[in-house]
């Protein structure tokens, strides 16, 4: 081969943003994953017509994999009034829409299992994202008891949560068993089990709010304890062809709370009970997961996926202020990450996957582009040339 067909054909590679990924028997068609973008919006935990045009319209605009917003394994573990619930099978049943027009515009449908812990009876965050009060009874919105592995606050006014007594865990670890399980007669075909933010994993893995002495507190072990068997039980009733990711706060932001190392230990610990993926955010221990004590940049949380991947000997999906395809593609060629998660920067724009693919020149035509749209896009764009006009 001459060297004109050799660079021809390193041309033809597309970036590696946009190459197929294998995970267990799943390919996603590319590295962009939305990761769960809670809308706050459903009624008794059962998804509606705005969820089926938001998790539709992430497909359409190109994204591999898809992760709908955290749905609760018990009702008191939901967020808010409005969040998505997966503790009835009605409320899996409902989910099959939603997976069913993920798939259809090429993405891998996904969903994440989650307990608020004492972050739940929440306001929805247009009223106000604290504690549920008067002004929301009034509106029908009653709030309830919030469980914890200690009774500690999430911030100043929360409600106070009831600690767990350690007889009574064993309940929720059989309820995300049993979430993976609706999740997968729903269809999905990737997991994750939420583990972040301060919600209730999160909570017992962070010595700030995990105050316990018995079994499920402590030492780094005791308190990693509730993680490891929800991952465990989880995984037994999630098939084991089926990709299972772990979203984890990989610091608090706070000298005496959860550290880097502590997330590598329990990268390492869930790598060997068959996680196949770290999701690695941070923060969100006190009050909103929105408003923590982490620095912030653009892909200031890369270095955490970073360092999992390559001391965990784990995949690692890289989230956080990253806002166009050039900077994926380098975090990726970096070796930072395997996947790129990208939330907010979808919700602006919907095409962020097909014109991150314009932007790093893989598709001049719009033929990545749906056809009901990249027809007409690539005969604007002949008429942009004529008129020599550069966008």
């Amino acid at each position: 081969m001459n060297n004109a067909a050799g660079e021809a054909g390193q041309q033809a590679k597309p970036p590696l943003l946009f190459q197929p990924i294998a995970i267990k028997s799943v390919t996603a068609r590319n590295r962009i994953v939305v990761p769960p973008l809670c809308q706050y919006s459903a009624r008794d935990g059962i998804p509606n017509d705005w969820h089926l045009v938001h998790c539709g319209s992430y497909a359409r605009g190109g994204a591999g994999i898809i992760f709908v917003e955290a749905s609760g394994v018990e009702k008191r573990g939901r967020i808010t009034h409005g969040c998505l619930g997966i503790w009835t099978d009605e409320q899996g049943e409902a989910m099959k829409p939603l997976v069913k027009i993920m798939k259809h515009h090429g993405a891998v449908p996904g969903l994440q299992i989650a307990h608020a812990g004492r972050k739940a009876s929440t306001q929805r965050p247009w009223n106000g994202l604290s504690a549920l009060n008067d002004e929301d009874s009034a509106r029908g919105d009653l709030p309830w008891e919030v469980v914890g592995p200690s009774a500690i606050p999430a911030d100043e006014g929360w409600l106070v949560p009831r600690q767990l007594a350690e007889d009574e865990i064993g309940g929720i670890v059989t309820a995300f068993g049993l979430a993976a399980a609706r999740a997968h007669a729903s269809g999905f075909e990737a997991l994750e089990i939420h583990g972040a933010h301060g919600y209730l994993i999160q909570s017992f893995l962070s010595p700030l709010s995990n105050k316990r002495n018995d079994g499920y507190g402590g030492d780094l072990a005791g308190r990693m304890r509730l993680a490891l068997e929800v991952t465990r039980e989880v995984r037994g009733r999630w098939p084991g062809n089926k990709p299972l990711f772990f979203r984890i706060s990989s610091v608090d932001g706070s000298e005496d709370g959860w550290q880097l190392a502590d997330s590598i230990a329990l990268a390492k610990e869930l790598k060997a009970l068959g996680v196949d993926c770290i999701d690695c955010s941070s923060g969100g221990n006190a009050a909103s997961a929105t408003v923590n004590l982490i620095p912030r940049g653009l892909g200031f949380q890369v270095p955490y996926a970073s360092a999992v991947r390559a001391e965990a000997g784990i995949m690692s999906m890289a989230v956080g202020l990253i806002l166009d395809g050039a900077q994926a593609e380098a975090i990726l060629q970096a070796g930072e990450a395997d996947l790129i998660a990208v939330g907010r920067e979808f919700m602006y724009n919907p095409f962020w996957a097909v014109q991150a693919a314009r932007d790093l020149g893989i598709d001049p035509n719009f033929d990545m582009w749906p056809a009901q749209y990249g027809w007409w896009l690539e005969k604007r764009e002949r008429t942009f040339k004529r008129m020599g006009h550069k966008r």
